[in-house]
């Protein structure tokens, strides 16, 4: 195993991901779990305090985009970080991070809303939930039906923070009461824990849960074994209730990256086994968890190096999925690390059964420029082809039914697709495109992920045809929430052909745009050998027609010039391409906004 493990790495090395749009990778899954945590308490990634819905809505929305315009198919969003609400609860009040007032209606449903707008692109939702942590220290006046205020027996002071006691099976009830209620109540794809058990060194529990061990043992002689079970009681009985209501909902937890110290030999760290009580691979035997996200927020090499830490976790995960965290706020950290550190490690993963993806804290770092570039790399790189998320063997395998009357139109510079749904709608649709004289075999074609072109939420999508000559061929699979494929749809040729781009210049139509990263402004040159009817459009990275610069009309021939203004037509940081037409020809060049 430790040659493997070298070789592995070595390889890592050598197929460094550059942020080219020729890189190359070291392979293209066609599932693979692609997300990332957006982190509500203290307002970490979203949202701005008191800043209204408008703006709240405008900032989740954007934030998205980001998401998405980087490969990722699946969020994490916080939805009760401290016995809190980023819902409409029945139980607990509203955060005082959405208004500043605990309890204080921010005029919209935050959950719902992000639902959807996740949904409408084609990603997955997981409700993340701190299960004990009522209080973090912070400074707010909790509302009348805040636990800590109608039940504070049920609660314990560690340090500045108060929490749930998790040996008291009133308690649990209670946790599994409000994860429910949302279950049964939102769209959700999946219920999410993070590390946060028993707590943390400097406050870690000593002698507070004293008196409930002698009440509530259960036979128990080890007050330590006790608190581990008291937690896996805990992800048992939300388990059992899940499949019980829906067994498509997704159960997830992210311990803390090192199980315990010295494994595997040679790892050293906080011990959560022994510290914080939770026993990760408990959850594993007992099948009580869908997917382990550990904590793996180091490089490699080092005590806690991530090439032991990562194929020790896959050697435990038996026939669960595996997505190691990755600690990407750490390239903007005070002592970073390399900026291809976490591409790095995604690449190294893929080489591993039982590794079926990632997740990337956080969010924010994952907006153009940040993180090193992260979103630039993993999107030129590892991630330049949209990937399904992985289906689950011990979840439902039933095959939806297929898309319907799939047709193909000319908008602009791109190509509109849209199609009928089945009768009964998919949780998302898979969009392939093929380059193809004659009419491919789509059954085929479907098993090769580079032909994946988008994953929809809805029944439309935008492509900007590929420069490669020749026809194109488009085809759309229904596909449900465990990612179960269905049969294609009818196939459809594109209404637009398209020549090489290199080779355009030559048949006398050529285009740059610089510079290719900017705050404000961005010119655009292009040249005309012969005069024609022009349209030049901006499209963003999921194919939506952002400005038209100019639309079906008539140049000389020659050098002509535009500026594009941000501010002007109103972009948003990210990624776009620049789409030219002129007659049969097609240039695209791609740009970003970073300010």
């Amino acid at each position: 195993m430790k040659f493997w493990i070298q070789l592995c790495f070595s390889a890592v090395l050598l197929l460094v991901i550059l942020p080219d749009t020729n890189a190359q990778v070291t392979k293209t899954p066609k599932h693979e779990f692609r997300a990332a945590w957006i982190a509500t308490v203290y307002g970490l990634d979203w949202p701005q305090q008191g800043a209204g819905e408008s703006q709240q809505k405008g900032d989740l929305r954007q934030l998205l985009d980001h998401l998405q315009n980087a490969g990722i198919n699946a969020v994490i969003f916080q939805v009760r970080s401290i016995g809190d609400a980023m819902y409409e609860s029945n139980y607990e009040p509203w955060s005082h991070y959405l208004t500043g007032r605990q309890g204080r209606d921010p005029g919209y449903d935050p959950l719902a809303f992000v639902i959807e707008e996740s949904h409408s692109r084609g990603m997955e939702l997981h409700a993340w939930f701190n299960p004990y942590r009522v209080n973090n220290g912070t400074s707010f006046t909790p509302a009348d039906n805040h636990v800590t205020v109608t039940h504070p027996e049920w609660t314990y002071k560690a340090g500045p923070l108060t929490l749930l006691d998790p040996g008291k099976e009133d308690v649990r009830n209670y946790v599994v009461s409000i994860i429910m209620d949302v279950a049964r109540r939102y769209n959700i794809d999946g219920v999410h824990f993070d590390d946060y058990f028993y707590p943390y060194p400097p406050n870690q529990i000593t002698t507070q849960d004293s008196q409930t061990f002698q009440t509530e043992s259960r036979g128990f002689m080890s007050l330590f074994d006790w608190r581990r079970d008291n937690v896996n009681l805990l992800v048992a009985q939300i388990a059992d209730s899940l499949r019980s209501f829906d067994s498509a909902i997704k159960f997830g937890i992210s311990p803390f990256g090192i199980w315990k110290n010295n494994v595997p030999r040679g790892i050293r760290g906080l011990d959560a086994y022994s510290v914080i009580y939770a026993d990760a691979t408990a959850w594993i035997r007992q099948k009580t968890i869908d997917y382990l996200a550990p904590q793996l927020y180091w490089p490699f090499g080092g005590a806690q190096a991530y090439e032991k830490l990562a194929p020790w976790w896959a050697d435990q995960i038996d026939d669960r999925h595996l997505y190691p965290g990755h600690g990407l706020y750490r390239t903007e950290a005070s002592s970073p690390i390399s900026p291809m550190e976490i591409p790095n490690q995604v690449a190294f993963s893929r080489d591993y059964w039982g590794i079926h993806g990632s997740i990337f804290f956080r969010a924010r770092h994952i907006a153009p420029g940040r993180g090193g570039n992260f979103a630039q790399t993993m999107r030129d790189g590892l991630y330049q082809y949209p990937a399904l998320t992985p289906s689950m063997d011990w979840k439902d395998q039933t095959v939806p039914a297929a898309p319907l009357n799939l047709v193909a139109s000319q908008d602009g510079g791109a190509i509109l697709l849209k199609w009928d749904p089945p009768d009964e709608a998919p949780a998302r649709y898979a969009v392939y495109r093929v380059r193809s004289e004659l009419e491919p075999d789509v059954t085929t074609a479907a098993q090769d992920a580079r032909n994946l072109i988008a994953i929809a939420g809805k029944t439309t999508v935008i492509d900007i045809p590929s420069a490669d000559a020749g026809k194109h061929w488009y085809f759309v699979q229904s596909v449900s929430s465990n990612s179960i494929e269905s049969d294609p749809s009818n196939a459809v040729v594109s209404p637009i052909q398209t020549g090489r781009d290199p080779e355009l210049a030559g048949q006398g139509l050529s285009m740059v745009v610089y510079p290719t990263v900017f705050e404000q402004q961005a010119q655009v040159e292009y040249t005309l050998q012969e005069p024609g009817t022009v349209t030049l459009q901006v499209v963003d990275v999921i194919g939506r027609s952002r400005v038209m610069l100019i639309r079906d009309e008539y140049r000389q021939p020659g050098q002509h010039a535009l500026t594009i203004n941000a501010s002007e037509y109103a972009l948003a940081n990210g990624v776009y391409w620049l789409v030219l037409w002129k007659d049969n020809q097609q240039i695209v060049r791609r740009f970003m906004l970073a300010q």
